[in-house]
């Protein structure tokens, strides 16, 4: 009864969907306040009953509930609780309801949150979101219902993917989707603003912190994405340009230019078709991760759905999405105009050019993604595009963009002088440039890739340290206190962010340069030698769990004569679908970690191990930590709430006039 209220839910939200889609359309175009007033109750309707929906898949999976057959091939009675919930989105059918809920809920927070904003525009962009939720759960009921029923009912459930039963699973999915639909509302905001054609600074104010948000969100699932390949997959990687990786890069690349661009169309009205045209090609990437993952034209881990209809159904819609959009665009891109002026020597110039640079990077990763399944759909052979293409790409692309992008902040709004800018970093540019060829020869590393990411990394950390130090000399009479207070949030969300790109090169960099690596038989007692560490393989003992067996290692970790560790990777053997596993054990350190995993037992009675020594790696998800956190400095600024209450109290004004 339970999987009949979650599809029945499911069927209500759908026509409430439908309603928040066309009524508060037709309430803007005919300035009728009780039409577009629906757009709330309906958008919070919707939210209500997918959540219901969710809750009813959920209790199927804790209950054991094999007759669902979502629940038969994605959780087993042993299967921990943790991962029954878990494994909800697990799967095809459940991620896109997660999707959905994810996407009602952005929805609801606009309602919530846009009070101070114009009725019509509010109502057109909850129409825009109402059509978006009404494609995806149409998808959702009927090529990918989650509670199709098995009769008669499976004794027994296959158990979810072992590779997907981690805590990092826990938060990963929730984590990406949040990023990707949040990209979905500073779509609704630009159709909106193309539809009313008020594409002005209160345009980009308003769309700008939603933006930063869902930017934030999608940051953090990539990085936890990361970490959990590095630990989980056995052979110490955290990036592989797999083509689902890919799908989550590409909307993120073109998030970073939607953000920068909203900045410089709020603040000066330039880059006003160009911002509306990054926020359509951020949610189309968003829409094409969706469609990569489940039609089918690829095999991952990743790829949930493998059936034809299912990958035509997403193409259609976002066939749909993207062409609507542009042809909406074209119609009404030439009446926005250019905005503000500005020179070419401008600090409006410099994030142009790094908006261009990034969405070209985008591009490639497009390219290289994409074009091996073109043509394995044509019958053209089957190609492996990998590292050395995205590398060589790659680099070269944003080798500028990390030079501009701290360049930039030095250079005045609309107009500066070339030679007096340049004066400014000119220090800062040749220490980066000594730094880098020092640093690799002081590691014995003197290469071309090594020498340019410690050059970059030290002119963001540097050029930083620069940047501080100015704002603090604008104020050199005041106290110390007065001077931090009057930083903005969101200068310092700008400032943390750009040094988090900086960790972040170092991080990469370094782990590329200085890994190392060693796989060697070990028995009871037997040493081996890696990067100055000693590891003494101590035996094997049986470890099982809720629903695996597992063989246990003890290996200690000494350099020179002190123990630092005592490391217990396993090699586990999940029972219900006979799937082995490893487990790897590391060590985490500030500077480098120490990464240890149990491979298969040989014949003569020995483990083959494998053995890495990752410098730095840790630095990686620092920088993104880095460049999360100061996103979020920049949405809690005050002037964000400042402007709120004032636009409210004008929006009250004119609803009671």
């Amino acid at each position: 009864m339970i999987p009949e209220l979650g599809h029945f839910a499911l069927v209500l939200a759908l026509v409430l969907a439908l309603v928040q889609a066309v009524v508060p359309m037709i309430g803007a175009n005919r300035n009728r306040f009780a039409l577009m007033a629906v757009g709330r109750p309906a958008a919070q309707g919707q939210f209500f009953f997918i959540l219901v929906s969710y809750v009813c898949l959920t209790w199927a999976f804790i209950q054991s509930d094999f007759s669902v057959q979502l629940a038969a091939s994605n959780s087993h009675s042993a299967t921990p609780l943790m991962y029954k919930i878990t494994g909800v989105w697990g799967n095809h059918e459940g991620s896109l309801l997660l999707w959905a809920m994810s996407l009602s809920l952005w929805t609801v927070a606009v309602t919530v949150f846009s009070r101070h904003l114009p009725e019509a525009f509010v109502a057109r962009v909850l129409g825009v979101l109402g059509w978006v939720s009404a494609g995806f759960l149409s998808f959702l009921l009927v090529t990918s219902n989650p509670f199709d029923r098995l009769l008669p009912g499976a004794g027994e459930g296959r158990d979810l993917n072992p590779l997907l039963q981690d805590p990092g699973m826990i938060i990963h999915p929730p984590l990406l989707y949040m990023g990707y639909v949040g990209f979905s509302v500073a779509f609704a905001f630009a159709i909106a603003a193309l539809l009313s054609g008020r594409m002005d600074a209160a345009w980009a104010r308003w769309s700008r912190p939603w933006t930063t948000v869902a930017w934030v969100f999608l940051t953090v699932g990539i990085a936890v994405g990361s970490g959990w390949a590095y630990y989980e997959l056995g052979w110490g990687g955290w990036w592989f340009w797999d083509p689902v990786e890919n799908a989550s890069f590409m909307p993120w690349l073109l998030g970073t230019a939607l953000m920068h661009s909203l900045a410089v169309t709020e603040k000066r009205g330039a880059f006003r078709s160009w911002t509306v045209l990054l926020a359509i090609s951020a949610f189309s990437m968003s829409l094409l991760g969706t469609f990569i993952v489940r039609s089918g034209v690829i095999t991952s881990v990743h790829a949930f759905a493998t059936d034809p209809k299912r990958g035509l159904f997403i193409l259609a819609l976002l066939v749909i999405v993207i062409g609507v959009s542009l042809l909406l665009y074209a119609w009404r891109a030439p009446r926005l105009g250019g905005g503000g002026s500005f020179s070419f020597v401008s600090r409006e110039t410099a994030l142009l050019g790094n908006n261009v640079l990034l969405s070209v990077a985008s591009a490639s990763v497009l390219l290289g993604t994409m074009y091996p399944l073109f043509l394995d759909a044509l019958g053209m052979g089957k190609i492996s595009v990998g590292p050395p293409y995205f590398e060589a790409v790659f680099i070269p692309l944003m080798t500028p963009v990390v030079v501009l992008m701290m360049f930039g902040p030095f250079l005045r709004w609309k107009d500066d002088d070339l030679l007096a800018a340049v004066r400014k970093v000119v220090p800062a540019f040749i220490a980066s440039v000594a730094i880098g060829v020092g640093t690799a020869f002081a590691l014995d590393h003197v290469t071309w890739r090594t020498v340019l990411g410690l050059a970059l990394a030290a002119w963001v950390v540097l050029a930083s340290i620069q940047l501080l130090a100015g704002r603090f000399t604008e104020r050199a009479g005041a106290a110390m206190g007065a001077r931090l207070r009057s930083i903005t949030a969101a200068w310092w969300g700008m400032w943390l962010a750009h040094l988090g790109v900086g960790v972040f090169i170092i991080g990469v960099t370094l782990v590329g340069s200085l890994n190392a690596n060693l796989d060697v038989k070990m028995q009871d007692g037997q040493r081996a030698e890696l990067a100055g560490y000693t590891f003494t393989f101590r035996g094997v003992q049986d470890a099982n769990g809720p629903n695996y067996d597992a063989a246990r290692a003890t290996i200690d970790v000494s350099r020179g004569e002190r123990t630092i560790a005592t490391l217990k990777p396993e090699k586990r053997l999940y029972l219900a679908q006979g799937m082995p596993m490893t487990e790897a054990a590391i060590d985490i350190g500030p500077f480098r970690d120490v990464y240890v995993s149990l491979g298969e037992q040989v014949s003569d009675g020995t483990w083959i191990v494998s053995i890495y020594y990752k410098p730095f790696i840790s630095w990686v998800w620092l920088g993104c930590l880095l460049m999360a956190l100061g996103g979020v400095f920049a949405v809690a600024d005050r002037r964000y709430r400042r402007l709120a209450a004032r636009e409210a109290a004008v929006a009250t004004n004119q609803r009671l006039a």
